[in-house]
């Protein structure tokens, strides 16, 4: 069984002879583990079941100031600090919700076809998929500051449903060129969870996110793709809504939220034949600080309750930081790679 055939029959709630792995590395975390292993293509080894690329900007660094990174969309990021991956924007580009004249940028069509002609030269076997990050949610935070957009779903709704319009009317054009290569799934990013319940709650994400995700889910599903999601915290509470809208699979699965707060096996009792998901491995807490022993009995526990009947892709809950030891990484993947070993 090839990989691809693996995550699909996965996404497809049916089980496969290995339950499909993967684990996305911050570039500080990757520079550990060319460190630690003295292997710079270390990561051929680990047999990683997806590939994918998302678009969301191309932030470019600044010759004059090197941790300032100004995106396509005209957002400036402040990497100085100790999340350089990702950063925070060091202005507001939209301050009036009353009278909203930004204009987005054009799309670098050339740029985008360069990405998607290097993501299916280099598929292989794997599970290959397109994606846009920061796809609705982010994206308004982005331009006009999270407290504002929160407030403007209460203070100016008007307003903001706009500005939502014309974020997934941008988004929808970049699918269009995606959409055109032979891909397996499509993947938006978006955080829209906190530690427990929705940043925004429930009501408010179904009146101002969930139409616009539709759009865009109906899009990839008209040429026949799986959908894939991810969101940081607690969105347990929409779950139904995302499931109605076509999703196939979520995104990022912590166990401090799914098992603490809902119990893993629920989870996976209530939704696992509709809803796959993908995570599960605590980037949080365990993968930091636990010992590679520790690593790999939880994992083990973890796919043991996740895998059964299918709908599991085997994942750190999110990109490995720089603060997860070399050897905790090898010891997840000791398990990811000797299933036989570990879950019989």
């Amino acid at each position: 069984m090839t990989r691809r055939e693996r995550v699909i029959k996965a996404l497809n709630h049916e089980e496969t002879d290995i339950i499909p792995f993967y684990a996305d590395f911050t570039m500080q975390a990757d520079d550990n583990m060319i460190n630690s292993t003295k292997d710079k293509s270390y990561q051929k080894d680990l047999d990683l079941h997806l590939n994918y690329t998302q678009y969301w900007g191309w932030p470019t660094a600044s010759e004059a100031e090197p941790d300032l990174f100004k995106d396509a969309f005209g957002v400036v990021w402040d990497r100085s600090g100790a999340d350089k991956d990702i950063g925070m924007p060091t202005h507001k580009i939209i301050e009036d919700f009353e009278n909203i004249t930004y204009q987005f940028p054009e799309i670098d069509e050339a740029r985008i076809r360069a990405e998607y002609d290097k993501l299916t030269a280099n598929r292989g076997d794997k599970f290959t998929f397109g994606g846009i990050g920061f796809s609705m949610f982010e994206r308004a935070w982005s331009l006009a500051g999270m407290p504002e957009v929160l407030m403007a779903m209460i203070m100016n709704p008007d307003g903001l449903h706009k500005l939502l319009d014309m974020i997934c009317d941008y988004n929808l054009k970049v699918m269009d060129i995606a959409l055109e290569y032979d891909l397996d799934g499509f993947y938006f990013g978006d955080d829209w969870g906190q530690q427990k319940g929705l940043i925004m709650g429930p009501d408010l994400w179904r009146e101002f996110i969930k139409p616009r995700m539709a759009r865009m889910y109906a899009k990839a599903k008209e040429k026949g793709l799986f959908v894939l999601q991810h969101s940081c915290g607690d969105v347990e509470s929409i779950f139904e809504d995302l499931i109605e809208i076509g999703l196939d699979c979520y995104q990022t699965f912590q166990p401090e939220i799914y098992d603490n707060y809902y119990g893993m096996d629920k989870i996976k009792e209530k939704y696992g034949k509709r809803l796959a998901f993908w995570g599960g491995i605590s980037t949080q807490q365990l993968l930091p600080t636990g010992t590679p022993e520790e690593i790999k009995a939880e994992t083990v526990k973890i796919m043991k309750i996740m895998g059964k009947g299918g709908g599991y892709i085997a994942a750190p809950t999110h990109a490995l930081e720089v603060d997860v030891p070399p050897e905790n990484i090898l010891a997840m993947f000791e398990v990811f790679k000797n299933q036989e070993k570990y879950l019989k």
